[in-house]
């Protein structure tokens, strides 16, 4: 196991900042996420861990050595791509036994260590197929399991899952989480899917424009954000944000319920509410309407009820729903950051 640390890592691509000064350390052994949108700099950031780029300014170390400008071979970690890069004239054993080959390994612990390999992923039984005759959960297995035989002090995982249904999906990522907790090697995971951020990680950094917002745990992440893109990004559907005349008010969609089947002893703050559409998911009903409420009137929010809630409700009608103090959270209009609550005229109740 190896620590990562980045130290104010700078690139540019001409005089267009990729990654703007980014500095994080990971814990040994630890599952870091780096989750953002398309282009917010996170497969770059993994790309100058890896050794594929040179950062424009800043170190990175890995096990506390300063590997900046190391080439990848030197790094003694392993990377898994979204497009799993198997050699698809070899067959799967000797996908896996590639890189040991390349090093050098003889040919007996050669097998061994690809036995072993497919044997933590399960996939004995593919040892003489090529890469065509696999599904995408088995390429993505035997990409894991070539990265493993190269007892890596560091794994870098750029959207492995990506190329799955959903279904395939949930299932791989359970198995990758239950992967390295066993083997315990300090993991790397790049993902623009929150689902994925929050399931795996044990921290999450969450990126834009090249930045990081925000790193920690994914309750803490979740609920206590650093700032509106933070608060906007993460969540299905994603946190309300009301402009008031002195800051942005956010709540969680879930905790914006009618006021009379809140089971919280916590203060209520009372938003009149105009549903307009619901829509069933099975589980939820998500509720789309406005706010009539005199310091926040007009202003577009969503309410997430549980489909076991038996309350009634009509579209086009005006409700009284409330949050609970402790889940108002206040932003900066000018910044978006984080600030304390206000003096205002929202009164408890």
């Amino acid at each position: 196991m190896a620590t990562v640390e980045v130290r104010n890592v700078q690139k540019y691509f001409g005089e267009v900042p990729a990654v703007d000064g980014i500095t994080l350390e990971t814990k040994e052994g630890e599952f870091l996420v780096l989750l953002g949108p398309s282009g917010c700099g996170k497969t770059t950031l993994m790309r100058m861990i890896a050794g594929l780029e040179q950062p424009t300014a800043g170190d990175i170390l890995i096990g506390g050595q300063v590997v900046t400008h190391l080439p990848p071979r030197a790094r003694k970690i392993a990377m898994v791509f979204q497009s799993y890069a198997l050699y698809p004239h070899l067959t799967v054993f000797k996908n896996i036994a590639f890189p040991l080959k390349a090093q050098g390994v003889p040919k007996g612990a050669r097998q061994q260590k690809v036995a072993w390999a497919a044997a933590m992923f399960g996939i004995e039984r593919l040892l003489q197929r090529k890469p065509r005759q696999l599904s995408g959960g088995e390429r993505q297995r035997v990409a894991l399991a070539r990265a493993l035989v190269r007892e890596p002090d560091v794994f870098l995982l750029d959207e492995p899952l990506s190329n799955l249904d959903a279904k395939l999906r949930t299932a791989a990522r359970d198995e990758l989480q239950q992967f390295q907790r066993r083997i315990g090697t300090t993991t790397l995971y790049v993902t623009h899917d929150q689902v994925e951020a929050m399931g795996l990680g044990d921290r999450i950094a969450v990126m834009n424009a090249g930045k990081v917002h925000q790193m920690g745990a994914p309750q803490e992440v979740y609920n206590e954000p650093s700032d509106t893109f933070v608060a906007a990004f993460l969540g299905s559907p994603p946190m309300n944000l009301v402009e008031v005349d002195t800051a942005i008010i956010g709540f969680r969609p879930e905790q914006f319920l009618p006021r009379d089947i809140h089971a919280t002893s916590a203060r209520l703050v009372p938003f009149q509410f105009r549903l307009t559409r619901i829509e069933y998911l099975g589980a939820d009903r998500l509720l789309y309407g406005i706010l009539e409420t005199s310091f926040a009137p007009d202003q577009k929010v969503i309410a997430n009820l549980p489909a076991t809630v038996t309350t009634t409700l009509q579209p086009g009608e005006c409700y009284q729903f409330a949050v609970p103090e402790p889940g108002l959270k206040f932003f900066d209009r000018t910044t978006g950051l984080r600030i304390a609550p206000p003096v205002s005229n929202i009164v408890s109740v």
